[in-house]
């Protein structure tokens, strides 16, 4: 299949894709194209929401219509990296003969699926949380002195609770900045609410639609490189993660910002742009595919400075801010 029928496929797919969990989420277009954007971007999505939201429920019904295998890992204190990865376990075996064999064994985590999600993500000690970091970059875990190599395709999705700070710790600035959208979960509509209210109160079940195949998905993976990017969307995309660094910003972002963004950020601008075209139809990531996304993109990577907490100032102005500084 060539690349104009692909791209016309992602098209189909993404329509079909919100039907499908439609039947089951209410509302939340905007948080399902953008984690639609991370899937065929080959990225990791950081969802930041308040309890009952469902976000939960929407990762589990995402990896149902796309026929994705998935996991989840509830994040606690006492949680430990094994618990995670997996580990080796010594087994003894006897043979027909009655003699004792002993044997290691990898036992494999949860996170050993194409879909994983870690939930509450700040609510384990930083050491924990990191060892999610090779699995995240490498597509891979080591566990004593085997590598092994996780299933394809891949995702990590964290949740995170923006309001309760009782308990929990700081992820790990490398950590956060292999995820690719930070996706803000918002409550819903009157009238979303009202329908989930509906909904949720009748014993009725809707099975989820499979809409791609894994193959499918990991050919529409495999385009989002292929996508031409203009040359305006690069440097917009430059400019804006160079914007939010106190060595190359302005006196605002000198005053509020300690570490701004780094080059992940450029590259995860243009590769998030390239996945949005796909599933709009475009032949071309252009740069209203940057700015729709610098938000979810740049905001995760940046650390303020304390006069920014002192004065209220959050990662959002930021962002905002860079914006306005490209004349945009």
């Amino acid at each position: 299949m060539g690349d104009v029928e692909l791209l016309r496929k992602a098209h189909d797919a993404r329509g079909r894709i919100v039907d499908a969990i439609g039947r089951t989420i209410v509302g939340q277009t905007e948080v399902i194209d953008l984690m639609l954007i991370t899937l065929l971007a080959r990225g990791h999505a950081l969802l930041v929401g308040v309890p009952g939201l469902a976000k939960t429920l929407l990762v589990s019904t995402l990896a149902s219509s796309l026929d994705l295998t998935f996991g989840r890992v509830q994040f606690t204190p006492d949680l430990l990296p094994a618990d995670i990865t997996g580990t080796d376990a010594v087994l003894d075996e006897a043979d027909p003969a009655g003699n004792v064999h002993r044997r290691v064994r990898f036992l494999p985590g949860p996170i050993f699926h194409n879909l994983v999600l870690a939930d509450e993500i700040n609510r384990t000690p930083p050491k924990t949380q990191s060892a999610l970091l090779q699995a995240m970059q490498e597509r891979s875990v080591t566990v004593g002195t085997s590598t092994h190599t996780l299933p394809n395709p891949f995702q990590v999705v964290a949740t995170r609770n923006p309001i309760e700070q009782e308990g929990t710790y700081v992820a790990p600035e490398a950590q956060l900045d292999r995820f690719l959208l930070e996706v803000h979960v918002s409550y819903p509509s009157e009238s979303d609410e009202r329908e989930i209210a509906r909904r949720n109160s009748s014993p009725k079940t809707i099975d989820v639609t499979r809409v791609l195949t894994t193959q499918e998905l990991l050919e529409l993976q495999d385009l989002v490189p292929r996508i031409p990017v203009t040359d305006a969307a690069v440097a917009l995309a430059v400019s804006l993660t160079r914007a939010t660094r106190p060595e190359t910003g302005d006196d605002f972002i000198k005053q509020y910002v300690r570490f701004g963004a780094g080059p992940r950020g450029s590259l995860s601008l243009v590769l998030a742009a390239k996945a949005r075209a796909a599933l709009s139809g475009q032949a071309a990531a252009d740069i209203d595919d940057v700015i729709a996304l610098t938000p979810a993109v740049l905001r995760h990577r940046m650390v303020l400075s304390y006069r920014a907490e002192a004065e209220g100032q959050c990662d959002v102005d930021i962002v905002s801010h860079a914006l306005k500084r490209t004349h945009l």
